[in-house]
């Protein structure tokens, strides 16, 4: 149902209302983290480096889903906050309209350009065939990636992030068992990972975008009838979208980037960073999944007038941060070997011992990136987006240059080094722009 999170103690209503955010990504995650497994212990080593090189390219369109969840998410949640239900649908259609299209675009894109890609990132020859088959499918279901995302965005604006989580629990369960399905009953191989990815993301698409109808044509928008489509509403719409999307689209062209200097050490070291890089990424979605609940908690207040409200979230914010990061840095320092080795099948010695330097660099670091995430989600969801994109660049740009540097210098070693760098400057700068104010000053 939709919550109001401008009333009541800030704490509380955040902690509720994240609760099933966090378990919303980590479901996402397992969509992911499914696909690697089923790959790694039911075809082999080879397989699993194929999904997790094809993985990095695959992020771009997700980048760009999750850009127009946080454009939509963020003006709606002021529209919600204000009351006015009239703008808010036509906010809805404008963003189905307008995501709609340029998903059809980036569709045609990634079927013409997607083996050039991975060309660019050298690819291995003996994973390339793999890798060409997974995103081929996968940019086949984009728009079930697309919809889903804007509808999710919209349930998290309304104050409901326990709907999404339903159906996402559920569909990302099935993807496991259609993942083995696929691959041990049919011999379907990476491709088979592949499809039942895209089969279980079209179901929880549609279900969510059927449901979030029926919850709009429920709520009173006066008698007035909604329009269509705005213009003024998509200009607030894509200010706060297309940084959000060149913030996410840079991190991904850095993470290729960064994939590609990984690429050159060879199956196992891919294999080893592959399975390391999915636990990492179920870290920071955690972080993410709370920050994205503190985006709604301050668009709602910023469009309620009750900016007193923002400070007490955001203390609540980062002690919840803080709370995820513990048990995730304590598996990761003292079960890291364990946890990787679930990804790969008789597993070489040099896989696991990638795969435990990286979360052993990098685990101890998730405190620092969390002051980073939740900050930004203070500034994400005040308008505030220019800020949290220059912290976020600083934060890329380092990482992509002392990557390719330091592994000229340490070997694969070097390229763990960089992500600590690029996560305290980034964290610092973030923290700068917070206690400056900027988010008080910024508006849609």
């Amino acid at each position: 149902m939709n919550k109001d999170l401008t009333t009541g103690k800030p704490g509380r209503n955040l902690l509720l209302y994240t609760l099933p955010l966090l378990g919303s990504v980590l479901f996402t995650q397992l969509y992911n983290v499914a696909d690697s497994l089923v790959a790694g212990k039911f075809i082999g080593e080879s397989a699993l480096a194929a999904v997790g090189n094809a993985s990095e390219i695959t992020l771009i369109y997700t980048a760009f889903a999750f850009g127009c969840n946080i454009g939509c998410s963020v003006v709606v949640s002021q529209l919600f906050g204000a009351g006015d239900r009239r703008k808010l649908k036509t906010a809805v259609s404008t963003s189905y309209i307008s995501f709609g299209l340029l998903c059809a675009l980036l569709t045609i894109l990634g079927l013409l350009f997607s083996p050039t890609m991975l060309r660019l990132i050298k690819t291995p020859d003996s994973i390339f065939a793999d890798s060409r088959a997974y995103i081929l499918i996968y940019t086949l279901g984009m728009p079930f990636v697309f919809f889903y995302n804007i509808a999710t965005g919209i349930f998290s604006a309304l104050g409901d992030s326990r709907t999404p989580f339903i159906f996402l629990a559920a569909s990302s369960s099935a993807n496991i068992v259609v993942d083995i399905l696929f691959v041990k009953a049919f011999h379907l191989g990476v491709p088979g990972v592949a499809w039942a990815t895209v089969l279980c993301q079209s179901v929880s698409c549609i279900l969510a975008v059927v449901v979030l109808s029926i919850r709009l044509r429920s709520m009173d928008s006066g008698e007035a009838k909604p329009e269509l489509f705005s213009l003024e509403i998509l200009k607030k719409i894509l200010k706060v979208a297309i940084p959000s999307i060149l913030q996410q689209a840079f991190t991904s062209v850095g993470n290729i980037i960064v994939q590609g200097i990984i690429n050159g050490f060879g199956e196992s070291i891919i294999a080893g960073a592959t399975a390391a890089l999915k636990l990492n990424a179920i870290s920071t979605s955690c972080l993410s999944a709370a920050a994205n609940g503190l985006s709604t908690y301050t668009a709602q207040n910023i469009g309620a007038d009750k900016p007193e409200r923002i400070k007490p979230g955001y203390r609540a914010g980062l002690l919840l941060g803080a709370l995820t990061c513990v048990p995730l840095v304590a598996a990761y320092c003292c079960f890291g070997g364990s946890l990787v080795g679930l990804f790969i099948d008789n597993p070489s010695a040099e896989a696991i011992e990638t795969g435990i330097l990286f979360l052993r660099i990098v685990s101890p670091f998730y405190f620092v990136i969390m002051l980073k995430i939740m900050t930004d989600g203070v500034l994400r969801g005040a308008g505030a987006i220019n800020f949290f994109m220059i912290s976020t660049f600083a934060d890329l740009f380092l990482r992509v240059i002392l990557a390719a540097i330091m592994s000229n210098i340490f070997d694969s070693l070097g390229i763990w080094l960089s992500w600590p760098v690029g996560w305290t400057i980034g964290a610092l700068l973030s923290l700068g722009f917070y206690f400056a104010g900027v988010w008080k000053r910024a508006k849609l």
